[in-house]
């Protein structure tokens, strides 16, 4: 889920599965979308892959396509690798139909221009202060014509838990999100054409806080998540977030959906020629 921060070294892939349940459904509605972008990628990526759960998915959907699996964290790639049985590595090193694993930053990837048909990233983007960077290097390493599709949290995210934060005093600490217009301004900076946004929201619900603190440990995110505050203050902000009917704590989550296009590059039109005193145009021959 997460490309361009690092992440906590103890934290392990199966612990990260087990709390990846927002990053699952968000991958599975994203995969809904590919129902209507009629492409064939020979080269496609997923940024910010952590387990694999996304990379897996689009290898069923394109199985001919060479595949990368790109993120910053080490533990995770090897999640990739240990998901898949031994016998099914071994045909896929041999058939080359495996992903090919690839320890990189987002905004910094080391792959040539224009070699990439397609990229994937879901719920990565959010974690970079500043998502432009990685923008760029997307549409560097993509061929014209190429796709990059995503899912990004947005601001209204964790909308209950800041209500509550602000009833007893405390300071939101929580991470802030970026508006979905100002990701779709990002991307036409980037280079890319015709982008599309939209959001939904989706709600959990928790038995207890403490599970929200649990989950985002075990994904290797809870400083940057949620900030830091001490346990007193913790306490306090669990008692002011008011439990649904069922008596559970809800919590929103926005998702930000994003794709957007690699065009031709533009035609550079030929330079004005030079003129002399009157306006005529000046014409240099160089003999042989």
């Amino acid at each position: 889920m997460i490309c361009g921060v690092s992440r906590n070294p103890s934290d392990t892939a199966v612990a990260y599965n087990q709390a990846a349940v927002l990053a699952r459904e968000v991958g599975e509605r994203m995969a809904e979308r590919l129902d209507y972008m009629k492409i064939s990628p020979q080269r496609m990526a997923d940024i910010g892959c952590a387990t694999g759960d996304g990379i897996r998915a689009l290898q069923a959907r394109y199985p001919k396509t060479h595949a990368l699996a790109i993120d910053v964290s080490l533990p995770m790639l090897q999640g990739v690798r240990a998901h898949n049985p031994r016998f099914t590595r071994l045909l896929s090193r041999l058939f080359n139909r495996g992903p090919q694993l690839v320890n990189a930053d987002a905004r910094a990837l080391p792959l040539a221009d224009n070699t990439l048909d397609f990229v994937w990233s879901n719920l990565m983007l959010h974690w970079l202060d500043d998502p432009l960077p990685a923008l760029r290097e997307i549409h560097r390493v993509m061929a014209t014509g190429g796709l990059v599709m995503f899912a990004t949290l947005g601001p209204d995210s964790l909308a209950e838990l800041r209500s509550a934060m602000g009833k007893v005093g405390a300071d939101d600490t929580a991470r802030r999100f970026i508006d979905m217009h100002d990701i779709g301004d990002m991307l036409v900076a980037a280079g890319f054409a015709d982008p599309v946004m939209d959001m939904e929201i989706v709600n959990f619900t928790y038995r207890h806080p403490r599970q929200l603190l649990a989950d985002q440990r075990h994904l290797g995110v809870r400083d940057a998540f949620l900030g830091h505050q001490s346990f007193r203050t913790w306490r306090k902000v669990f008692s002011a977030w008011p439990r649904d009917h069922e008596g559970r704590w809800p919590l929103r989550f926005e998702i930000v959906y994003g794709h957007a296009w690699k065009p031709a590059p533009r035609l550079t039109s030929q330079a004005t020629p030079k003129r002399d005193a009157a306006g005529n145009a000046i014409v240099t021959f160089h003999p042989r």
